[in-house]
């Protein structure tokens, strides 16, 4: 009720303001209260024919005629209502004194009146046409958003997918060397996957995670490989504190972690280190995924075909932010081995 009469106000402040608008020139010449009053009375019947104009449209619009014969009923709706509206207000007008011409002798008066009402429905029915449109628009706008959200929902989901299988595969690959001849170590591996598992459960419907939250599945995932490199696999984590609570992709480190274990150090005698680093740069994160191992092929290239974890992180990135907003590059360290950058907007 409340939403109605704010409505039925704000439509007649705008016809009110019409007629005053139409009356100031009679006003500017001195013609009175009377010329005011008569583009007000007219500008109100306007507003209460509005409605009527727009139900004639609306169920035009629905009858689903051909556009050739919703063009000729426009017209002639167009035309049979400023004729009657004319038929009874220019006499009435007359009658209490608000027109100066008489309407039953001065013809060329009645065909102006005409011909002027004719207009303000053109326009009356061109605004409702315009405000249908946009109405239309926006609707249309709304649902492509929604449907290119559920797409981008789609797509992040597959390609979160694609991770989880692989993750889970090669763990537990990992783990079935050990369940023969070392059974207690095995159980301990099961266990750091059982917390795995379900930290991946709790975030399976959340694209973003909290830096903090990534470190923690990490370490999960770290302590399976100490279990299996012991003493051949050294881990450094260097988190700034001030970007724990940062938002980053979920699922975002382990890939490129386990990538730097894999062609890193699990090929090498001695072993090797992993260090995972994330900086606060201004408005930016930057996280460092680097190893010593012996590093990438002289003619290795991001652009070149790449291994799951790589080619779903750079696809997860892009579906994520845009070009500017993200990079991501994997090349060689300045000390050696291999290194995977990330930068990423800070966001909380």
């Amino acid at each position: 009720m409340k939403r109605r009469r704010t409505r039925l106000l704000v439509a007649v402040g705008a016809w009110s303001a019409m007629g005053l608008v139409f009356a100031i020139p009679y006003l500017a010449r001195g013609n009175g209260y009377k010329a005011l009053l008569a583009s007000m009375i007219n500008w109100w019947l306007w507003g209460l024919l509005a409605p009527l104009i727009k139900k004639f449209d609306d169920r035009l619009s629905a009858s689903g005629k051909p556009p050739l014969q919703m063009l000729a009923a426009h017209i002639l709706f167009g035309i049979a209502l400023p004729a009657l509206y004319t038929i009874i207000v220019a006499p009435l007008e007359y009658v209490v004194g608000l027109n100066s011409w008489n309407p039953w002798v001065e013809m060329i008066g009645v065909l102006d009146w005409f011909l002027w009402a004719v207009l303000v429905h053109c326009v009356i029915l061109g605004s409702l046409k315009a405000y249908q449109y946009y109405r239309h628009h926006v609707v249309d706008a709304l649902k492509l958003e929604r449907l290119e959200r559920r797409f981008l929902e789609t797509r992040l989901n597959a390609l979160r997918m694609q991770l989880d299988p692989h993750f889970l595969f090669n763990s537990l690959n990992g783990i079935s060397a050990y369940v023969e001849h070392e059974p207690k170590l095995a159980r301990k591996m099961i266990e750091h996957l059982g917390d795995l598992l379900r930290l991946s459960l709790a975030t399976r419907n959340r694209q973003e995670v909290t830096l903090a939250e990534e470190m923690a599945f990490l370490d999960h995932y770290l302590a399976l490989h100490r279990m299996r490199f012991e003493d051949r696999l050294r881990v450094t984590l260097d988190i700034a504190p001030d970007v724990e609570q940062a938002c980053i992709p979920s699922l975002l480190l382990q890939p490129l972690v386990e990538n730097a274990i894999r062609h890193g150090i699990a090929g090498r005698v001695t072993g090797g280190r992993v260090s995972v680093s994330a900086r606060r740069a201004g408005d930016r994160v930057d996280i460092r995924v680097t190893d010593d191992g012996v590093g990438l092929p002289p003619d290795w290239h991001m652009a070149a075909p790449q291994g799951l974890g790589l080619s779903v992180t750079r696809d997860r990135l892009s579906a994520m932010y845009s070009a500017e907003e993200y990079e991501f590059d994997v090349g060689r360290h300045a000390s050696g081995g291999t290194e995977a950058r990330i930068s990423l907007p800070f966001a909380i």
